[in-house]
């Protein structure tokens, strides 16, 4: 696998490998909530994520989109960030961002 093509200064490895699988889900949560829109957080893992997809799917929408980079080796997913437009964002609760392009969890 080459990823060194697609890592620039917009895309943040995130290797969940080392992490306690205890903390992942809430650790990944926390990475996504900590990107701006336009970067990219590529996750490398052990193992094909989909009950995470589904969750990141739910609790984010439109704003997480994931695209698989490698598949035979490590899973390799670069989630995308995109910021809302107003008309997208949340009326009560959810993710949605306070407008200015991050998320608001």
């Amino acid at each position: 696998m080459d990823c060194s093509s697609q890592n620039h200064l917009d895309t943040h490895i995130f290797d969940a490998r080392g992490i306690s699988k205890r903390f992942r889900h809430s650790a990944i949560f926390g990475a996504i909530e900590s990107l701006e829109d336009g970067e990219t957080m590529r996750f490398i893992n052990d193992h094909d994520p989909l009950p995470l997809l589904a969750q990141i799917a739910t609790r984010y929408g439109s704003q997480v989109v994931p695209e698989y980079v490698d598949r035979s080796g490590p899973v390799v997913i670069d989630f995308h960030i995109h910021a809302l437009s107003e008309a997208d964002m949340p009326r009560s609760g959810g993710c949605g961002g306070d407008g200015s392009g991050g998320c608001g969890c």
